[in-house]
């Protein structure tokens, strides 16, 4: 979602203490929050609030448990269908998937991890057709799926799919956020198809483990709200379809803890579990 140049202002001004890199792919386990010396990098995703409740035996830990820093970035999903699908919009999808169930042949959407939380409640939106989940380990072979035709749809952050969309191999048909985004004019929101309660925004925050001290917390946050008003920074985010962060730490809180009930009901309701 965003190169870690980006972040180097960041560490290099607010860095006081060793630290190590928390995973960006699913929540740190419980060893990487047992010693306070230690500050994840980019410590939790949007998406991956909801893999405590799907992998409940790994030992994913909570993200709610973890100290709030700052949010780096926030970025709306964008769902793309290949450009050789007879699908030119978001009406013509939700009547193909519908189509399709009735027909007991669902239509094949790639998940790669955590995106399927979002797929499913979009299906639900659509009144819980059925489609077909093809799971992947990671964008990268799921992008190269649907450019190739061998799966029908996708969701991921729109930064992801920047390249793919610019050179016209895939073709977006939705936006999850509020309003429009500047780098994908013509694709509209939920709220312009007629998809009620489906605004997502991604993102990625930093965040400490549990006893990270207060002023080292105000010291971080300090510091990522000013490298993310610095121009170049904002141009580079924006150009992907990103959006830079900033903000309190409470105001990740807030987000985290309403993300990882929304995922959590989400997983729940659908029965997901690893595959």
């Amino acid at each position: 979602m965003c190169s870690a140049t980006a972040w180097r202002p960041i560490w290099a001004r607010a860095w006081s203490s060793r630290t190590r890199p928390a995973s960006t792919a699913t929540w740190a386990r419980p060893t990487s929050c047992a010693q306070p010396r230690w500050l994840p990098h980019a410590g939790g995703q949007w998406l991956d609030d909801g893999d405590p409740h799907v992998f409940p035996t790994l030992g994913i830990v909570d993200p709610t448990k973890f100290v709030p820093v700052g949010i780096l970035l926030q970025s709306p999903l964008v769902l793309v269908v290949p450009t050789s699908s007879p699908v030119k919009d978001f009406a013509q999808f939700a009547a193909l998937v519908k189509e399709r169930a009735k027909a007991g042949k669902g239509v094949d959407y790639g998940t790669p991890g955590a995106a399927r939380w979002c797929t499913e409640l979009m299906r639900e939106r659509l009144g819980s057709p059925a489609m077909n989940h093809v799971p992947y380990k990671g964008s990268g072979p799921a992008v190269i799926d649907l450019m190739a035709g061998r799966i029908e749809a996708m969701f991921d952050a729109t930064s992801v799919f920047d390249p793919y969309i610019k050179s016209g191999k895939v073709r977006p048909i939705l936006v999850t956020s509020s309003s429009r985004v500047a780098s994908l004019p013509d694709v509209p929101t939920p709220a312009e198809v007629g998809l009620k309660d489906f605004e997502i925004i991604s993102f990625i925050g930093m965040y400490g483990p549990p006893g990270t001290r207060p002023e080292v917390v105000q010291k971080l946050n300090a510091a990522i709200n000013t490298v993310l008003k610095e121009p170049a920074v904002i141009r580079s985010f924006q150009g992907r379809g990103d959006q830079p962060g900033g903000g309190t730490p409470e105001q990740l809180d807030a987000m985290t803890r309403a993300q990882y009930k929304l995922w959590g009901d989400v997983v729940k309701a659908n029965k997901i579990h690893a595959e």
